[in-house]
């Protein structure tokens, strides 16, 4: 039996006409037109921000987002650091990371004369490329002199960056790159050094002297410049800085150098610049009793070995060995602290940009 196409029955949208169709797909784009304004017009406007933002914190989304957070947290998996652009809720009013440059609050009338160049240079810095990411160094930059009216353990000087985890020695895992290429390079960093010891610890050969019990310093950064005649007699050690990932190269809060400390010599207690980074011992020449007290922790230095430590905290640093056992040396390299962003770090550049 034989079947033709006049048999079959045929829906009825082939038989619609060219200007039929046509028809249809107008309406369907206008319809698409309509709706993508009525969900435009939905949106809150610019005055509205604030009390968008209390009824984004109030919905549910927020509610399960930290439902989320904490479940990961208890299954243990890691939680990443998160900066909130909304105020808390137990937070004073105008204390927020965005409330105070939104609102141009004022900034505190008892502030330093650092304080006030460093909020200066931030505000050049967000005129030039952007507020976005600024949040926690506006805020530290708020909270600097209620800090140093408090005696605590912990308590940078110079600057403090809110909500960043802080203990007073880190573990490797914290730079493990940065610290395995200063371990690999532990031989070649201590024969430069013994080159450079050799010719005599004079400030006529680029030493600066700290004390009067064999207290001295041989930098090849000091606050984030490059001494190009001390890291022309060092080479390598120049090279192995430069290959660190994580290495203050660029700003006033960085410096790397020997540093020598004499049998009988103690540095009294005394607290780092910033929270912002880290400060790395790599251990050269460890006597016995040479000792590094951070917020409390005693730590004993070892030969070709990297201590990782915060020294915002509260510090001391003693050689208690007798005179025969010579100085401790250490080649000291400051690091950022791993919660520092790469928005922050490239702020903090401009904000500490060494002087000419």
């Amino acid at each position: 039996m034989q079947w033709s196409m006049n048999t079959l029955p045929l829906p009825p949208y082939i038989e619609m006409s060219v200007h039929s169709l046509s028809g249809i797909l107008w309406t369907l784009l206008l319809l698409f037109l309509w709706h993508c304004y009525r969900m435009g017009s939905d949106l809150p406007s610019v005055g509205e921000s604030g009390k968008a933002g209390s009824r984004r914190s109030a919905s549910g989304s927020c509610a399960g987002r930290k439902h989320n957070d904490h479940s990961k947290l208890f299954n243990g998996e890691p939680k990443r650091p998160f900066i909130s652009m909304e105020p808390e809720e137990d937070e004073e009013p105008g204390r927020g990371y965005v409330t105070p440059v939104l609102s141009h609050a004022v900034f505190p009338a008892h502030a330093s004369a650092d304080a006030r160049k460093l909020y200066s240079a931030l505000q050049e810095y967000a005129k030039r490329y952007s507020w976005v990411g600024m949040g926690r160094i506006h805020k530290g930059l708020r909270e600097q002199v209620r800090l140093n009216d408090h005696s605590t353990i912990q308590k940078p000087h110079l600057f403090y960056l809110p909500d960043v985890p802080s203990v007073p020695f880190f573990p490797r895992d914290a730079h493990r790159h940065d610290i395995e290429v200063l371990e690999a390079n532990y031989h070649v960093i201590l024969a430069e050094f013994q080159a450079v010891y050799q010719r005599g610890t004079d400030s006529k050969v680029g030493w600066t002297l700290m004390g009067p019990k064999g207290q001295a310093v041989f930098p090849l950064y000091s606050s984030g410049v490059c001494v190009a005649a001390n890291c022309r007699s060092c080479p390598c050690t120049y090279r192995t800085l430069l290959s660190l990932r994580t290495f203050i190269s660029s700003n006033s809060l960085g410096s790397a150098g020997f540093w020598l400390l004499g049998p009988g010599s103690t540095l009294g207690s005394s607290y780092g610049p910033t929270n912002a980074r880290l400060r790395c011992h790599l251990g050269l020449q460890t006597p016995p009793l040479c000792e590094l007290v951070v917020g409390g922790e005693p730590q004993c230095w070892s030969e070709g070995h990297c201590l990782l430590f915060d020294d915002s905290f509260l510090h001391t640093v003693s050689h208690k060995g007798p005179p025969e056992a010579g100085p401790r040396i250490i080649l000291s390299v400051d690091l950022w602290h791993p919660n520092v962003a790469a928005a922050e770090r490239q702020a903090l550049d401009f904000m500490f940009s060494p002087k000419p």
